[in-house]
């Protein structure tokens, strides 16, 4: 048995089904993180893990007990959410000791869980500070703490670095990391950036209108997305996808899949590359150039298309401009066939219709 378990779980709000049952099994240890957009459930499916929101069917087992109906104190759990939720009248110290001297733990086991924490966090120099003398960083750093010094069977995280900037969510997202390895932890992990999914997670829980699309590794979502949403959902800038008609289905595609005609293909950007054009290469015009450093992303319509532009991720110096004639090429092994319901079309596992 796994060590947390969501059986059919389902949320009903009076007629609206926000979550729909959704079935999971995490290992103990797993990092596992919930993606998807806003109205997806992931918020949702957390507050009931945590006895948050009453679940209006299922169950959710962790380590052999049905928590589904124990209050939230009771089931052996930390959260950590984007709003601190610091005692503003305790220091640093007494916020992240408070509920180990609730649990009467002696006081120098506490003062070692503190001052360890404390270390990997970079919160030595702070832990007499009260939290009106921190910066948001700071204090979700020690909201984190306070968490981790617990101990506890389950993690909970709900979106904890949204409200800090792009260098302090770097930041975090190894010191969490860290932690969470040092701690070999269990947890569930709430957020809508993709790149904390996809560097913190053991498997990704992509969401949609309260069901679960794909259960995966980053790398199983990113090389083989189980349909549309999740190709487009994975990825940044998106995956390109365009109407194609097929004569003939690629001979690593499964027979019967798909009829053949009208489908979408599904091609990243960085699977893309432009080169000077030439007659027998796919022709397309460079509508626009976004210079970002390290990188740069080309806007390329295609001729002949109507769909709007692909986008081109390219890593070495571009010289291209705004309305240059170009040829656009691929890898053919990385190229994604969509049905017309959106769901991929699998590969043959014999390589061979």
């Amino acid at each position: 048995m796994a060590f947390l378990e969501l059986n059919n779980v389902e949320k009903y709000y009076d007629d609206m089904q926000a979550v729909k049952g959704v079935d999971l099994k995490i290992e103990q240890g797993e990092f596992i993180v919930f993606v998807g957009p806003s109205g997806s459930g992931k918020s949702t499916l957390l507050n009931m893990v945590a006895g948050l929101e009453e679940i209006s069917g299922g169950n959710i087992v962790l380590d052999n007990t049905n928590i589904a109906t124990l209050e939230s104190s009771k089931r052996d759990l930390a959260m950590v959410s984007q709003s601190f939720d610091l005692y503003s009248h305790m220091t640093v110290q007494e916020n992240m000791s408070f509920a180990l001297r609730l649990a009467k733990m002696p006081e120098q086991e506490i003062e070692e869980k503190v001052a360890l924490a404390a270390d990997k966090l970079d919160l030595v120099s702070l832990l007499k500070r009260l939290p009106r003398q921190l910066s948001g960083g700071q204090k979700q750093r020690v909201a984190i703490g306070r968490a981790f010094v617990k101990i506890p069977k389950l993690f909970l995280f709900d979106e904890p670095l949204s409200n800090l900037d792009a260098s302090l969510r770097g930041q975090i997202r190894v010191e969490i990391a860290s932690l969470n390895r040092d701690l070999s932890a269990t947890t569930l992990y709430v957020t809508n950036d993709q790149t904390e999914a996809m560097t913190l997670a053991d498997r990704v829980v992509v969401l949609k209108d309260g069901e679960i699309q794909q259960v995966g590794t980053p790398k199983e979502l990113y090389e083989h997305p189980a349909n549309r949403f999740v190709a487009q959902f994975i990825g940044m800038p998106q995956v390109n996808i365009l109407p194609v008609h097929l004569n003939i289905l690629p001979i690593h595609y499964q027979k019967g899949v798909t009829p053949k005609g009208a489908c979408q293909l599904g091609i990243r950007p960085e699977h893309l590359s432009v080169t000077e054009y030439t007659p027998d290469l796919l022709k397309g015009y460079v509508e626009f150039v976004e210079p970002l450093g390290s990188e740069s992303l080309i806007h390329v319509n295609l001729a002949g298309d109507k769909k709007g532009p692909v986008v081109i991720r390219q890593h070495e110096r571009c010289n291209w401009q705004a309305g240059d004639v170009v040829s656009v090429v691929w890898d053919n092994s990385r190229i994604h066939f969509f049905n017309n319901d959106g769901q991929t079309l699998k590969l043959a596992s014999s390589g061979a219709l």
